[in-house]
């Protein structure tokens, strides 16, 4: 029996621009394309509901692509340093692909690699969901960045690289063997189906993710100088498809440097790179501390005095604060699982600063609730509101709900849509008076202040090669 190649995809759920399944094809080998859905590994976050709908339509699409090629997804569940290695006495493997991975989880590829290579099968990592690796990107001290400004200065100054077109399948020889069902998974809401809203958003997969780029880049791009107006369709959209890895960040570059784009779309080219650059910064911070999720980038905010008022917390989640620009964002985000950027800081500020609630309570409940949750932006945006992340908004800058309501919705079309009954007896009163909320909020960091510094700490993790 001639020797297999398996393809293990974890966030790299496409066929265009995927080095490890390039590299894949052009062995010639029986080739076995795998997706483990791990919740078990400790080293490994179990994604929330809502990423869980995606994930189901992600992997049909591709599945469906699969097929249209000749082969298909192949699915396995369980702890994933188990089941690969299963899979490779199952199906006779010589050679394992992956594409790296940057948090917690590179762990359980360093050990499988170091398994796989000692059994004399070769395994090997690619890149293809950041624009640079983390590890090659230092300060002049040889460090990692903590502060976004220079780092993407640094990143600007070294090349990228063109971005791979889709294999040639022709050729391919397809081992297929046995796959679970993806229904057996369960990843879909059922009793009560809350995903209507999902699937009147979404177009999950890498047809959905290449239709939301050329829309953005047709449309939105020249629009994008507005894009803190949470009514103008002026943003891409495209995190969730970045999160998934339905697209790569290296597509998406290439397609600003090469489409025709109108003068009006090259004016914002580069604030739309530098969200890029953003999202390259909060995957070089998680790679350098694995504990994003949990743990304070500034120690010091251990000890600020957070509150648990569960009834905020519960009022906060369901868009039932009083608070107009803050209800609005919340239910968008329960109806589409996803939340305008600019409200995203601003429901945020409420619960951290007005409501003193830990920054982690509201982490968990967007990791559970947005589509494009990830590991890396999710905390690390949490933490720049906090002001204990890297980079971090000055704690002291407390978002005035109504002032950006003002601002940004001047004419309440955003907050109209999303909360109807705004100005009747139905709407709740605030829960909290913003001017006392901030002067709370302020008090708390003072007290904060005066308790013992602590410093500092960071993962410097060797990178997994």
């Amino acid at each position: 029996m001639t020797a297999a190649t398996i393809v293990w995809l974890r966030d790299d759920l496409r066929l265009d621009d995927h080095p490890a399944l390039t590299a894949a094809t052009e062995r010639g080998a029986p080739l076995v394309v795998v997706f483990v859905l791990d919740d078990e590994s400790t080293e490994v976050r179990p994604i929330g509901a809502a990423s869980r709908w995606w994930l189901h339509h992600s992997l049909t699409s591709l599945d469906a692509a699969l097929r249209e090629r000749g082969g298909r997804l192949v699915l396995r569940r369980g702890p994933a340093e188990t089941v690969i290695r299963e899979l490779v006495a199952e199906v006779g493997a010589d050679t394992v692909h992956w594409t790296r991975r940057y948090g917690a989880a590179r762990e359980i590829d360093a050990r499988l690699k170091a398994h796989l290579r000692a059994s004399g099968v070769t395994a090997t990592s690619f890149p293809g969901t950041v624009l640079h690796e983390p590890w090659t990107i230092e300060t002049g001290q040889g460090g990692p960045y903590r502060v976004f400004t220079p780092f993407w200065r640094a990143c600007l100054q070294r090349p990228i690289h063109a971005p791979l077109p889709e294999p040639d399948f022709t050729s391919t020889r397809w081992a297929t063997p046995a796959s679970d069902s993806l229904e057996s998974w369960a990843l879909l809401p059922t009793r009560p189906d809350w995903a209507a809203g999902l699937r009147a958003t979404w177009t999950p997969g890498e047809a959905g993710a290449t239709e939301r780029l050329d829309a953005f880049l047709a449309n939105g791009l020249a629009l994008y100088h507005r894009r803190d107006e949470p009514a103008i369709d002026s943003t891409s959209t495209l995190s969730p498809h970045l999160r998934f890895g339905e697209v790569s960040p290296n597509r998406i570059w290439a397609r600003l440097m090469t489409d025709d784009l109108s003068p009006a779309a090259l004016a914002n080219c580069a604030k739309f790179q530098s969200e890029l650059g953003w999202r390259e910064f909060c995957r070089h911070l998680l790679f350098f501390n694995t504990e994003l999720a949990t743990q304070n980038h500034k120690r010091e905010f251990d000890v600020m005095p957070w509150r648990d008022d569960p009834a905020s917390v519960d009022a906060w989640q369901r868009g039932q604060t009083g608070i107009p620009l803050v209800d609005a964002g919340m239910r968008e985000l329960w109806v589409t699982g996803t939340m305008h950027n600019r409200v995203r800081m601003v429901t945020a500020s409420l619960l951290v600063k007005h409501l003193l609630t830990d920054w982690r309570v509201g982490e968990q409940w967007f990791w559970d609730t947005l589509v494009d949750a990830d590991e890396a932006s999710n905390p690390a945006n949490w933490q720049w509101v906090a002001g204990s992340g890297a980079d971090a908004s000055p704690y002291i800058r407390v978002f005035n709900p109504q002032l950006q309501s003002e601002k940004f919705d001047r004419d309440g079309v955003y907050v109209r849509r999303w909360v109807p009954e705004l100005g009747t007896p139905a709407y709740p009163a605030p829960i909290v008076d913003l001017a006392e909320g901030r002067r709370d909020a302020l008090a708390a960091f003072e007290r904060m202040r005066a308790q013992p510094s602590q410093s500092t700490t960071t993962t410097t993790d060797s990178p997994e090669s």
